[in-house]
């Protein structure tokens, strides 16, 4: 056991590209070519690309999930249909978390708004004789501004 946890720690970083053959995969992985086949029909979350002539790309998330797919076989002692409950678990969960963010960002909008109708309401022309009023237009338009740039980014 503490052999195969020394064989995931050995494995060679992911390096910075977005497609990698099935060859540079299987060094990646330490896995075989012909296991990455049998997995691509036994997982339906790995979806490589198939190019010129039917040849095999992987996309970096694909080679994370390989590796989490062999940790799961080869280190945790799943068979393959437990790594293919496991993985559906993770996707409901990573679904889950995803469909907070709408809320959260609706949540965070409503803040923006306050806090532009906040700001909308200071002064927007100060005394000429008072300074302390032209620096709080001057930093209110600022901060205005930015709020509204914060919120289209939110709109988005």
């Amino acid at each position: 056991m503490a052999r195969l946890q020394r064989a995931e720690r050995d494995l060679p970083p992911i390096p910075p590209k977005h497609y990698f053959t099935i060859g540079e995969v299987s060094q990646l992985c330490d896995i075989k070519p012909h296991v990455l086949r049998y997995w691509e029909q036994e997982f339906l979350q790995l979806r490589q690309v198939k190019r010129r002539g039917n040849r095999r790309y992987y996309q970096p998330r694909e080679v994370e999930l390989i590796r989490h797919i062999r940790s799961l076989l080869y280190e945790r002692g799943f068979t393959i249909t437990g790594a293919r409950h496991e993985l559906s678990h993770l996707r409901k969960d990573d679904r889950q978390s995803v469909s907070r963010i709408p809320e959260e960002q609706t949540a965070l909008s409503e803040e923006m708004n306050t806090s532009l109708t906040l700001v909308r309401d200071l002064p927007a022309e100060p005394s000429l004789c008072d300074s302390s009023s032209t620096r709080t237009s001057l930093m209110g338009e600022t901060v205005r501004a930015e709020l509204k740039e914060i919120l289209l980014l939110l709109s988005r």
